[in-house]
């Protein structure tokens, strides 16, 4: 059996292995979503400091006092 006739039969294996992956698993799916709440968390601290939270005020401020 030649390397070309090899290389095309391992091809084939892989694509029908890659058809029959229907999706995320459970453990995939909890992982995916224990990242989400981190990420928020923490997008939630940064939004709601001190700092963040003055410069948007200041920022939505300066939009409703701007003359027209």
């Amino acid at each position: 059996m030649t390397f070309k006739v090899r290389l095309r039969g391992w091809w084939r294996a892989r694509r029908t292995a890659a058809r029959r992956d229907e999706g995320m698993t459970t453990s995939e799916y909890a992982v995916g979503t224990i990242a989400a709440a981190a990420f928020a968390a923490v997008l939630y601290k940064i939004v709601t400091s001190g700092a963040v939270s003055g410069a948007l005020e200041s920022v939505i401020g300066k939009a409703l006092d701007a003359p027209f």
